[in-house]
């Protein structure tokens, strides 16, 4: 009798367990608000700071709290916002109101509270752009394949030179997918990795991709997935515009310290790099090669920094993955520049899975001479010469040069640091490894090299 009394007590609480809501899921029946992902920050201005998370929901608020002085304050916020599930939750939050040149310290606050999985954590520390010519420093890469290398210990190395903008250059993440929802999950792992994180939150982020990020492996503007793959690029990226109305795409231009950076994408708008190359031929599209060149024409800056996916020198040969295939339009972009006196024009690129620096000597066209500085990859090696390697460097090259040669089997970073204080604007440029090592002497370039009628390139090659 007492062991059935027992058992009955013992029955009728745990249906009254069952059927009653502890207190947290009568206020929160859809979970634990939180951040999942980030924060990151993007694309930072003179008087604003873009933050950019992924949250666990739709229905709570989130909104960062700033501050100067972490230890005495105040603390001021933005208006809270909320995530969309269209948008996979992602979301933007942008710091305004600020200082420029001006170290700022911030944190998430989910619902009211300090973030969950931030709350063990002193807050972040982000920097505004300098308000005129400056001395900086932007690291940047591409081809960060998580499936190569989970860990990425070049992260590290970025880290200890302390750089004021990162530029990713396409193959982000190695989607290579038409299915949507797989780039999104890639774009998840690769912002979760641990090493990335420190320099996610404190250093800006902008972007472009490739065809690993835009599809599959040369994708081109054929691929049956451009609107979805565009789509969940803004999700993920905090970039201060993408493209235009009318002509869609990731290209958009930025200015920091005196330096105009133009970001053009290489993919939405590309004919099929085994197309004959004739003067048809596009790479950019008709829209975005000429707001390439109304940005360029508008540029009053010592130095326009052009950064694409895709190499721009002849490395790969006529019908190659690269601007090889495009050499109609490069010649008519490169005539461009000369034929309007725009000077100082410096490229960006990645893809290759090794750094160089090439070089196309415009300067015997009239103009000057055009460097295509490299990095790639940040974490996936090619640890053997690709066949026929030194015959392209050889002879397909041509009349390109290689200014700094192709390194195989390590994983690295560019690094360029600007010095726009003085009265010769210069760069430099260098790439590191993962133990944070120089691995070329370094190149340098004035600003009063990169004009017509200037040869530079001769004097510049080495090691």
């Amino acid at each position: 009798m007492q062991n059935s009394r027992r058992n009955f007590l013992a029955t009728a609480a745990a249906v009254g367990a069952a059927t009653s809501l502890p207190v947290w899921a009568e206020t929160n029946p859809e979970g634990t608000p939180r951040l999942m992902l980030g924060p990151m920050v993007g694309a930072v201005t003179q008087d604003s700071v873009p933050i950019w998370m992924q949250l666990s929901g739709d229905y709570f608020d989130a909104l960062v709290e700033y501050t100067t002085d972490p230890l005495t304050g105040p603390w001021q916020r933005t208006p809270p916002q909320r995530a969309r599930a269209e948008d996979n939750y992602t979301l933007v939050i942008r710091i305004e109101g600020l200082q420029p040149d001006t170290t700022y310290h911030y944190r998430v606050i989910s619902n009211g509270k300090q973030d969950k999985y931030l709350r063990d954590t002193p807050p972040q520390r982000v920097r505004t752009a300098p308000a005129g010519p400056a001395r900086f420093r932007v690291a940047f890469g591409s081809c960060a394949r998580i499936q190569s290398d989970p860990d990425q210990p070049i992260w590290k190395a970025i880290a200890g030179y302390r750089p004021d903008l990162f530029f990713w250059l396409g193959d982000n993440i190695y989607g290579d997918s038409i299915v949507p929802a797989t780039l999104v999950a890639e774009y998840q792992r690769q912002r979760f990795v641990p090493a990335f994180q420190p320099i996610g939150r404190s250093v800006p982020q902008l972007a472009i991709w490739d065809d690993h990020d835009y599809g599959l492996d040369n994708f081109d503007r054929t691929n049956p997935i451009r609107e979805q793959a565009l789509d969940i690029f803004k999700q993920f990226w905090a970039n201060p515009s993408v493209g235009l109305p009318g002509t869609p795409g990731v290209f958009f231009d930025y200015s920091y310290g005196g330096v105009d950076f133009i970001f053009v994408d290489g993919r939405y708008h590309r004919a099929p790099d085994a197309d004959e190359d004739t003067p048809e031929k596009e790479f950019l599209g008709k829209g975005q090669y000429e707001w390439l060149q109304q940005r360029l024409l508008a540029s009053r800056a010592p130095f326009k920094v052009i950064a694409c996916g895709s190499g721009w020198s002849r490395l790969k040969g006529p019908g190659g993955d690269s601007w090889a295939a495009y050499q109609h339009e490069r010649t008519r972009l490169f005539n461009f520049i000369r034929d309007n006196k725009i000077g100082g024009v410096v490229l960006l690129s990645g893809d290759t899975h090794f750094p160089y620096v090439a070089c196309a000597p415009w300067s015997e066209q009239g103009g000057y001479d055009f460097y295509d500085l490299v990095s790639s990859a940040l974490a996936q090696i090619i640890a053997e010469a690709p066949s026929g390697m030194e015959e392209r460097i050889a002879t397909r090259m041509l009349p390109d040069r290689m200014i700094r040669p192709p390194l195989l089997g390590v994983n690295n970073a560019g690094i360029i640091d600007f010095d726009m204080s003085g009265a010769m604007p210069t760069l430099s440029f260098n790439v590191i490894d993962i133990r944070g090592r120089v691995l070329y002497s370094p190149l340098t370039l004035r600003a009063d090299e990169l004009v017509n009628g200037v040869s530079s390139w001769k004097g510049r090659v080495g090691r």
